[in-house]
């Protein structure tokens, strides 16, 4: 039935009011089960598992999988890109939220995708160097694991690099997007890329064996040395240089990638029933998740009907009205006023129902200002310009102690910036800014700032049930 399936999606199980972390389960009650991992690749999958098998934490096995995905999907994420993680800890009951999405570099102003006085289109911004942000990834594996860690920092890093070192089997999946990718992306023109990706000038052959000693290398120099391998000397001039590099060479320096600082944050959580979830909050956007569920259920509530398409439209309509209301208001907390909670307000929630959109019609955000205190809020905030394209992975990782993680992880666009460093590709993150800031009145919420880190769609999240359990 749709409403099984449309409970399946974690957009739909949120509601529309906050709620704190779930709290410890009772001590009484020991952990009866093993470990699980759900990640997008079997060899991320096996790096996990054997990290759990070994007697470690979630974010030990997260971690893992995680530099694995880098290596084996690199179009989605990897240690050039960034992440959220939420760690639940089964014996305190806490949620603990990383942000290690990228910043902007010091020299980044409002009109940095402006030329000639127009705003650049998404494909040239996308492969430029100014596209490129401060990687946030590795700085929160090592934030994540000094907090939580029980492996050796050494040990969750050499699935990666002994599978980068033996080589990994190219999958039909990568060899498809490296094909459709090659007509629009400069990927096969940067010679470094070109090389590794298209060797012979062809794509990577579905079942081949590449192996990757500049990732192992890197890796190897990270497990060694810490993060300051990664954020000083050698490598990060390097990557500064390939961002600096033509075409539309980008701001990003060695500085800018030495100051770099993961973000602790508290999560935003809501019930659901019998459930509470905990996603991650501003610049990531778990709160539409929260205000998606509390439309739906409003549009739904007290409907006896079993039509199928009737509650798809609800679904739909609630994405398009939660939506509008994210792009409009939420950005970097250190930059913009978000009003959280306003926006998960049940108050505004039962006004803003009443304001669906007639399907070719587009979503315009709401005012919670004007709803809960007659004080407009929209007009502080302009119109927002940020174009988004699909991208990311995603793992799930309990560990058996009963500890959790859920990891969202992106380069943005399919393989990022296509620029390649240290056997990695570089993000093109900062297209998650409005490109285009000149709005009348207020500039939009999510403009482009030095330091300031870009709108993010990513959305991990975490589910208990009415006894605190995950």
């Amino acid at each position: 039935m749709i409403r099984q399936r449309l409970f399946a999606l974690a957009s739909v199980w949120l509601v529309a009011c906050t709620a704190t972390a779930p709290g410890p389960v009772p001590a009484a009650e020991p952990w009866r089960h093993g470990g699980m991992v759900s990640a997008a690749n079997p060899y991320a999958v096996a790096a996990a598992a054997e990290i759990l098998a070994a007697g470690g934490h979630a974010v030990d096995a997260a971690i893992a999988a995680h530099a694995v995905l880098g290596l084996v999907e690199p179009q989605s994420s990897g240690l050039g890109g960034g992440a959220f993680m939420l760690v639940y800890e089964r014996a305190s009951g806490e949620v603990r939220v990383y942000d290690g999405r990228e910043t902007a570099p010091a020299g980044t102003t409002a009109e940095l995708f402006l030329e000639d006085g127009a705003a650049l289109g998404f494909v040239d911004a996308w492969q430029s160097g100014l596209s490129v942000g401060v990687p946030g990834t590795v700085a929160l594996y090592a934030a994540a694991h000094q907090a939580h860690g029980r492996r050796p920092w050494a040990e969750v890093l050499q699935p990666a690099i002994a599978l980068a070192e033996a080589g990994f089997v190219v999958s039909p999946r990568l060899h498809g997007l490296l094909k459709r990718v090659a007509r629009v992306s400069q990927l096969d023109d940067h010679p470094e890329s070109a090389a590794y990706f298209y060797p012979g000038g062809e794509a990577l052959a579905v079942g081949a064996r590449r192996k990757n000693p500049d990732y192992a290398e890197t890796l190897r120099r990270v497990a060694s040395e810490g993060v300051d391998a990664f954020y000083t000397g050698p490598l990060a001039r390097a990557m500064a240089a390939a961002a600096q590099a033509p075409p539309r060479g980008g701001r990003l320096t060695a500085e800018d990638i030495g100051a770099y600082r993961v973000r602790v944050r508290e999560p935003v959580c809501g019930d659901f029933l019998a459930y509470t979830l905990c996603s991650a909050p501003p610049p990531s956007s778990g709160l539409a998740q929260i205000a998606i569920a509390g439309l739906y259920e409003r549009f739904t509530r007290g409907s006896t009907s079993d039509d199928e398409g009737e509650r798809l439209r609800a679904f739909v309509d609630a994405q398009r009205l939660a939506y509008a209301d994210r792009d409009h208001y939420v950005a970097d907390p250190a930059f913009a006023a978000v009003p959280t909670a306003e926006l998960i307000d049940p108050r505004y929630l039962d006004q803003r129902a009443g304001e669906r959109f007639a399907p070719a019609a587009p979503a315009t955000p709401g005012d919670p200002g004007r709803a809960l205190r007659d004080a407009p809020l929209a007009e502080h905030f302009g119109r927002d310009s940020t174009h988004e394209l699909a991208g990311t992975t995603h793992l799930s990782v309990i560990d058996v102690y009963g500890n959790g993680v859920a990891l969202t992880a992106s380069v943005e666009a399919p393989f990022g910036s296509a620029r390649w460093v240290g056997g990695f590709l570089l993000n093109n993150q900062l297209t998650d800014f409005a490109r285009d800031p000149r709005a009348e009145g207020p500039p939009p919420a999510n403009v482009p700032a030095p330091g300031k880190r870009p709108r993010s769609s990513m959305s991990p999240t975490l589910v208990f049930d009415a006894n605190r359990r995950l």
